[in-house]
């Protein structure tokens, strides 16, 4: 989809840490890959923050999309409190 006449918004949404970014992440990739009429997704990460642009034809995707991903991101988010799961701790490499 290109940008002319496209709508656009970008989402962030700040976990408490990397790990927990990561695993939101992992969560939305499979999602933003599906073939969506009228709008596209993209997902990005950097340490706690995750970023999700969504593109679309018209508002009505634009709003479709948004409201989408915001639900995902609560059910996802919700689900790591909800289960208390603990970070997973990194190899240290010597």
């Amino acid at each position: 989809m290109t940008l002319r006449g496209a709508w656009v918004a970008t989402i962030e949404v700040r976990r408490p840490s990397a790990v927990s970014a990561e695993r939101l992440h992992a969560a939305l990739t499979p999602e933003a890959g599906r073939e969506v009429p009228r709008s596209t997704a993209t997902i990005a990460r950097h340490g706690a923050l995750v970023t999700l642009r969504l593109v679309a034809a018209d508002t009505g995707a634009l709003r479709a999309a948004v409201n989408t991903f915001l639900g995902w991101v609560d059910l996802a988010t919700r689900s790591e409190e909800l289960v208390g799961v603990e970070p997973v701790p990194r190899a240290s490499v010597d």
